[in-house]
């Protein structure tokens, strides 16, 4: 652990060294640049303690970023893809080189446990190297003939974009924006998360040393009231893709209308985990742990609603309860740890506050429902809310921790009713054995993705993405490509058509 540390700490003062006061700066038009605005403190969340202070970028460092950004994007578009496919992939292989320093200071940034983070550089390896490989493709289209006319589709990088991520897994979720849109052509300025952006910050400088010209990637610090706002307003910027609050995309779109900025948001979920009576329990039980108390509960498709048939509720309940009482709650460079701390001071309130709302509504805390004592960070116990009903807060609201509200269901029209009586529309997962129960509960659910007798498990071909407060738009396969460029469709004529004679 104190290796890992070490990394992680000796690599966020290389970072804090590019600033005035000692605190982390910018990048853009290749290469780093001392913040000159106002700091910002960037917290320890496994201790409370100060990891450093970065800069809110001012109008000028904005306007630059955005102008890098603009003036390459040119000769970025117009690269061969095959050029494009190798830089990429040698972002790739820098990634790897560089894993456990990138998960050591993941860890130690946003609070993630190494179990899960020393493979999420990996994954975002792997996201690299997909998109990387479809960039000579990227810009094909279809040939779409009539009886007089010859169509075809070609697509066009749609010009400089901006990418916001949000603070749970940072690296990896860069990537994953990042990736397609240098794959199909596009620039970017990058604004991580205020509250973790140490690990994005190394994406951009791996990035320049595998060979990708200055000012393709650009990132910025700054604060979402200010920084981020400013960005999504620029009238450079042709498309915002942000991973976040259902809120801050609200915001977005609002501060991007004005110049019809294309869209693209991941945001919030109350994702259900519906398991009926005939399913596998133990695997079931297995994958309603893993998918709400991993990550420390910080994740947008964590199964924050366990929906039980009632025949099996207690039972089933009084398993995963006796699951969390077992956690392993600590140092998240420890890698026996479970879970870690939650992300800032703010989240931990938000958290904690529901403990209470539980309480007054009627629910029974089964598991947890406590800080964890004797700690100086932001560590809070693994809980378990049962007695619940799909009325009270704790059921409708996401609550972003390693929080489960449990709510029994009588048969597979209730399940349904449940599971899509809330604001959100992300994932849902089902438990049972009974294949066309799995095919009717899958098509009923108001959702983007669901996964059958399985936890969360990504195939980077396939759509990811949410309905209603959920998001917009779908990330994965030539679903990303789509949204990072323009199609256009040509028709040939082939001389056999009428053409009618107006005026003569």
């Amino acid at each position: 652990m104190a290796s890992k540390r070490t990394l992680a700490l000796e690599a966020i003062g290389r970072m804090n060294g590019v600033s005035h006061g000692g605190a982390l700066g910018h990048f853009f038009g290749g290469t780093a640049v001392a913040g000159q605005g106002d700091l910002f403190e960037v917290l320890d969340p496994s201790t409370g303690s100060v990891l450093g202070k970065a800069a809110d970028a001012t109008d000028a460092e904005l306007d630059a970023a955005v102008t890098s950004a603009a003036d390459v994007f040119g000769d970025w578009s117009r690269t061969a893809p095959q050029i494009r496919r190798q830089i990429l992939n040698k972002v790739a292989d820098l990634i790897v080189a560089r894993a456990d320093e990138i998960a050591a200071v993941e860890c130690l940034d946003s609070g993630q446990c190494w179990r899960f983070m020393s493979k999420a550089a990996l994954r975002g390896a792997e996201n690299f190297r997909f998109f990387a490989d479809r960039a000579p493709s990227a810009a094909d289209g279809l040939a779409l003939p009539s009886a007089d006319h010859v169509n075809y589709t070609t697509r066009k990088a749609i010009g400089p974009v901006a990418v916001i991520t949000p603070w749970n897994t940072p690296f990896m979720l860069s990537t994953w924006k990042i990736a397609p849109a240098l794959a199909a052509g596009c620039t970017v300025v990058h604004k991580p998360a205020e509250w973790s952006p140490y690990s994005a910050r190394l994406l951009v400088e791996i990035a320049h040393e595998a060979g990708l010209p200055a000012g393709v990637f650009n990132a910025i610090n700054g604060l979402g009231e200010t920084t981020g706002k400013r960005l999504t307003e620029h009238p450079a910027i042709k498309a915002v893709a942000f991973v976040g609050e259902t809120s801050t995309g609200s915001a977005i779109m609002r501060q991007g209308a004005q110049t019809l900025k294309r869209v693209h948001f991941e945001l919030g979920g109350k994702n259900p985990v519906i398991v009926f009576a005939d399913a596998d329990l133990e695997l079931a039980v297995d994958a309603a742990v893993f998918m709400i108390y991993s990550l420390n509960g910080q994740r947008c498709t964590s199964s924050s609603r366990l929906l039980v048939q009632r025949s099996i509720y207690d039972t089933f309940v009084e398993k995963v309860a006796a699951r969390a009482r077992n956690l392993k709650v600590g140092d998240p460079l420890d890698p026996e740890t479970e879970v870690g701390p939650l992300i800032h001071p703010r989240h931990f309130a938000k958290v904690q506050c529901y403990m209470d709302i539980a309480r007054s509504d009627g629910a029974q805390i089964a598991a947890g429902g406590a800080p964890v004592a004797d700690t100086t960070g932001f560590f809070f116990q693994p809980t378990l809310f049962t007695g619940a009903e799909q009325s009270m807060r704790i059921a409708q609201e996401e609550i972003f921790g390693p929080v489960l509200t449990a709510i029994p269901f009588d048969d597979e029209t209730d399940a349904i009713a449940k599971a899509n009586d809330v604001e959100y529309g992300l994932a849902g997962y089902v438990w049972t054995s009974d294949v066309g129960r799995a095919l009717r509960v899958s098509d009923a659910l108001d959702v983007g993705m669901v996964w059958v007798n399985s936890e969360n498990v990504r195939h980077l071909p396939t759509p990811f993405g949410g309905i209603k407060s959920s998001g917009i738009g779908r990330d994965g396969g030539d679903w990303s490509f789509d949204f990072y460029m323009e199609t256009k469709n040509v028709a040939l004529a082939r001389g056999t058509h009428k053409i009618q004679r107006l005026g003569a």
